[in-house]
């Protein structure tokens, strides 16, 4: 008999379908003759927690750690045992297992720790779906690989998961005690992924705070040639009376970005353009045109499709993930939607006429558009060497029943499907001027752009919209944050110039602008961050290096980080922002620098690619993070806790109703500094409370009898991929 393990029941259900045969129903799996499929349910074992290494462990001491298990233990959860004893049972039946996991690190875990536990040592072959239709699933069946070509990944994720425990749980100890000792009653969780991505929170709210706008001067003009006239701007930093200004000893009043500070300069050149009327006291120095063309945004990723929606819809990163996940498990109309690719295999393209008009059909404006679409052309997006275990999200073809779709369903549906429609446009082309004026000897700019030809750009129904589909490509790494600018800011089209034209001043004028603080963070600035997370590291070496890594946590993960940090009173949502609150910037400003920083977590996970990719060892990466850890452990400070606990800032949570879920929103009653108060910091999550231990202090506040039992742990479900 052949025992198929897939990831969760709906994709169990998915795989009888295609199976040759009748299948049947039984208690824990399907009967599909030969084969047998049968299932878990997310995480079937957990990590064992400290005392079931040794029964001090149930105490919370400092003097006990770093706890570090010599045999790593897993134990099956509560809720998982009657699952656990089907697959034990078809198992003593079996020939031959199939792999079913998900296609990621997580999902190859997944599956194989429950063989390993059962100590299976028969073949196992590893099933990859990432499309629940028919048609995809029975192909998949028929390409059966050897899991051991899976092994790295295995690995890769088992020394995740066996890090992470360490890592949040010995420091959640540490400073949960700490925390007490600075008289901070609650847990005080501390994990690889929640803490560096906490850090940008405050790091940018304390930025906004300590910021203090300056008045800047922009000049412009109306310029007048003869075929019309422009506004155009001038360049302060290039002039030649400040440069001579400068020569004489007087500092030049312009800040790093070449703003004008003082408007005296000004002024007095506004006063003698005034006089420049007639054509011909100015001219034109130079024109550069050049014709451009921008290809269609890719494909999405979860991550990519997250950021768009926050900004679209205002859709929260968590309920992105869960609403793709139902249009991928109970609608079957979109492809795995946990990918982390842009792209879709070459082999694609050749039936994608057929799968698009399908997946169109039932929205207007989609018909329409599958309509003009041509699909015999390949875009970038169809690159097999960008493809690994998974391809960017695409519809599948089935024919979407909008009536039983949700509203945000349907949004994000239609979000998916136009993506990938829009390959089969041609690109958008513009020809770009820029144009370069003297007055009185003053250097004068402005730029224009005009369409020739809209391409892919019609599918969408604002032109600010297909702007920032493009500007925020994230896989192009080369793309400008000043491309992200609304379409109220392109340049309209100039008049036809000629170099060395006659041009004159029609008006003049000075505006008054403040230079403005950063933006807070908000759910798609966070998930950007998270995906470019190297813009954040300040050493250039790490930063060169950290360019290739995926980033802060994974697709699977940063949806659910950012809601833990609000369940765990460090972050709350203000409007769309998202701010700090002062138990969170305590923490962070307690904490040794670098576990609030993203270099280690983004060092992490290029290790854990190293062992999957290139099949590392996985014990250095664990000896050196221990290593590690005790060298942050003995780092751990009451006083300092104590001092940021009275001195910083923050926003404060409203009060829970009654065990909300972790996706609920807060009010912040206030963002103002507080010197005193206390927050409970506790944890909405049982699993960080029971994670967790202490370390040494260097600064010797009543370290020797620090010691507590646990925390109350609050019973909660299973959580299937996890930040300690």
């Amino acid at each position: 008999m052949r025992l198929i393990i897939a990831e969760k029941p709906s994709l169990a259900r998915a795989i009888a379908e295609a199976l040759p045969g009748r299948s049947s129903k039984r208690d824990g799996y399907i009967d599909a003759g030969d084969t047998r499929v049968t299932w878990c349910i997310g995480h079937l074992l957990e990590q064992a927690p400290p005392d079931d290494y040794d029964e001090r462990f149930k105490r919370w001491s400092l003097d006990h750690l770093p706890i570090i298990p010599e045999q790593w233990k897993l134990k099956p959860r509560s809720q998982a045992r009657g699952q656990l004893k089907t697959i034990r049972e078809q198992l003593k039946l079996a020939d031959e297992v199939v792999h079913a996991g998900d296609p990621d690190r997580e999902g190859q875990l997944l599956v194989q720790e429950v063989l390993e536990h059962m100590r299976w040592r028969g073949p196992v072959k590893r099933l990859l779906i990432s499309d629940m239709n028919r048609p995809a699933v029975s192909r998949a069946l028929n390409k059966l690989d050897d899991n051991q070509r899976w092994q790295p990944l295995y690995e890769a994720a088992l020394a995740r998961q066996r890090a992470d425990w360490l890592y949040g749980m010995n420091l959640t100890r540490a400073w949960t005690l700490t925390g007490r000792q600075a008289g901070h009653d609650g847990v005080l969780s501390v994990g690889r992924v929640q803490t560096p991505l906490l850090g940008l929170v405050v790091r940018r709210d304390e930025e906004i705070e300590a910021f203090e706008p300056r008045a800047f001067f922009p000049l412009w003009i109306e310029a007048g040639v003869a075929t019309g006239s422009f506004k155009a701007w001038w360049h302060a930093p290039s002039s030649p009376w400040l440069q001579r200004l400068a020569d004489k000893g007087t500092p030049l009043p312009l800040d790093d970005k070449g703003r004008l500070l003082d408007s005296r300069p000004a002024e007095r050149l506004a006063r003698h353009l005034a006089t420049l009327t007639t054509l011909g006291d100015g001219h034109v120095e130079s024109v550069e045109a050049s014709d451009k063309s921008q290809p269609a945004p890719l494909p999405y990723s979860l991550s990519a499709l997250q950021v768009d929606a926050a900004r679209r819809f205002r859709l929260p990163a968590q309920k992105v993930l869960d609403t793709c996940q139902a249009l991928y498990e109970r609608h079957q109309l979109i492809t795995y939607p946990r990918s982390d690719c842009r792209y879709l295999p070459r082999e694609h393209h050749a039936g994608m006429a057929n799968l698009m008009i399908s997946a169109c059909v039932g929205d207007r404006e989609l018909e329409r558009f599958s309509g003009g679409a041509d699909f015999s052309l390949r875009s970038r997006a169809f690159n097999d060497s960008k493809v690994s275990a998974h391809h960017a999200l695409a519809p599948t073809g089935r024919e979407p029943d909008y009536a039983r779709l949700s509203r945000d369903e349907a949004n994000l549906y239609r979000m998916i499907t136009r993506n990938v429609l829009a390959q089969f446009y041609p690109a958008y082309r513009y020809r770009e001027v820029k144009v370069e004026l003297r007055f009185a000897k003053e250097p004068f700019r402005a730029s224009g752009r005009s369409v020739i030809d809209e391409g892919w750009k019609v599918l969408f129904q604002r032109t600010a919209e297909a702007s920032e589909a493009a500007d925020k490509d994230v896989a192009d790494k080369k793309a400008s944050a000043k491309n992200a600018a609304a379409d109220d800011k392109t340049p309209p089209p100039l008049p036809a110039l000629t170099e060395g034209e006659p041009a004159c001043v029609l008006d003049c004028g000075i505006e008054e602008k403040e230079t403005r603080p950063p933006e807070p963070f908000n759910d798609a600035s966070l998930i950007q961050a998270m995906m470019n997370i190297a813009r954040y590291v300040e050493d250039e070496a790490v930063r060169r290096t950290l360019r290739d890594v995926d980033g802060l946590g994974t697709e699977a993960t940063r949806a659910g980080m950012l809601e833990t940090l609000i369940n765990r009173g460090y972050l709350v949502r203000e409007g769309q922002a998202m701010r700090s609150t002062r138990i969170g910037r305590a923490l962070i400003h307690a904490l040794p620098p670098a576990v609030s920083r993203p270099e280690r977590t983004a060092q992490w996970e290029q290790r854990l690619s190293m062992i999957h990719e290139q099949g590392d060892p996985a014990a250095p990466f664990l000896s050196e993070l221990i290593v590690d850890l005790r060298a942050l452990l003995a780092d751990s400070s009451a006083s300092r806790l104590s001092t940021a606990l009275a001195s910083v800032g923050g926003a404060t949570p409203a009060p829970r109703k009654g065990g909300g879920k972790g996706g609920s929103r807060r009010k912040a009653t206030s963002y103002k500094k507080r010197a005193s108060g206390s927050s409970s910091g506790k944890t909405a999550s049982g699993k960080a409370a029971s994670g967790s231990t202490a370390g040494s202090n260097k600064d010797g506040a009543s370290r020797k009898s620090a010691s507590s039992r646990s925390p109350r742990k609050r019973a909660t479900g299973s959580r299937r991929k996890t930040d300690s």
